[in-house]
């Protein structure tokens, strides 16, 4: 097999949640350009959709759907539809996810409740809907979205942000043993960790502590619109079948230091 063969994804069906917008969108539009049907959902479907007109631009089908990740009748409906529309899910790109800054003592039950219920309970609804599906099939890649957060703890200057830092520790430890569960399937579980890239969830942090952050980033510049497709093609894809229950860091090597 010619090694460009190893990341083609034609006749491969993805589901992409939270793909409308920021790091989601980036990778749904780098499987779409290796050929994948990408299926893109969150709980604004009109972002959904728009993105879903550009990756048909592609050449590639698309669906947009509605959903909010920690509803288990909506996260059924998406799998549902999938399958209806391709007659498969090859890959599930958990990427919804939730945040909320304020100090630990005053971080509000309900935030904290939210941010676990999207980041890790929707990380685990969607894993467990496709599951039937890939085990069915002898087959499957699933690509949770953690972040460097999740490594360990964080300067409170630069992120005050218990909950989520909490969660994307849960979701690497889900990728783990999810992967351990679920190799006997032939189903990989992997998870990207990436750092500071410009996008809605960190806008606000990039612009007050920005100078900073680059002072601590080797590569001293943030993630761009390209910096996420390469590593998540290379776990959709065949050029990673021998790998499972590890985490790809994409920080401009800033845990290094």
């Amino acid at each position: 097999m010619n090694v460009m063969d190893l990341f083609n994804l034609e006749g491969k069906t993805a589901i992409v949640t939270g793909g409308g917008r920021g790091l989601g969108a980036q990778i749904a539009e780098g499987f779409a350009e290796a050929g994948a049907n990408v299926v893109i959902c969150s709980r604004k479907v009109e972002s959904c959709r728009e993105m879903s007109d550009k990756l048909k631009k592609k050449g590639v089908r698309s669906l947009a759907i509605a959903c909010d990740v920690t509803n288990p009748e909506d996260v059924k409906n998406v799998v549902k539809n999938t399958i209806l529309e391709f007659g498969t899910v090859d890959i599930l790109v958990n990427n919804s996810g939730a945040t909320w800054g304020a100090p630990v003592l005053d971080m509000p039950l309900d935030a904290w409740q939210k941010v676990m219920n999207v980041n890790v309970t929707g990380t685990f609804l969607m894993s467990r809907e496709v599951g039937e599906p890939m085990i069915k099939q002898g087959r499957g890649k699933i690509i949770n979205i953690a972040s460097v957060a999740g490594l360990g703890g964080s300067d409170p200057r630069f992120m005050d942000t218990i909950g989520y830092n909490t969660s994307k520790g849960a979701v690497i430890t889900f990728t783990k043993d999810l992967a351990a569960k679920w190799g006997q399937y032939n189903i990989n579980v992997n998870a990207l960790a990436p750092g500071f890239f410009p996008t809605k969830m960190t806008e606000a942090l990039i612009e007050k502590r920005g100078h900073q952050l680059l002072e601590h980033t080797p590569l001293r510049r943030f993630g761009t619109d390209e910096d996420l497709k390469g590593a998540a093609l290379f776990l959709a894809s065949k050029a990673s079948d021998y790998i499972t229950g590890d985490v790809v860091i994409v920080d401009g090597g800033m845990h290094a230091v």
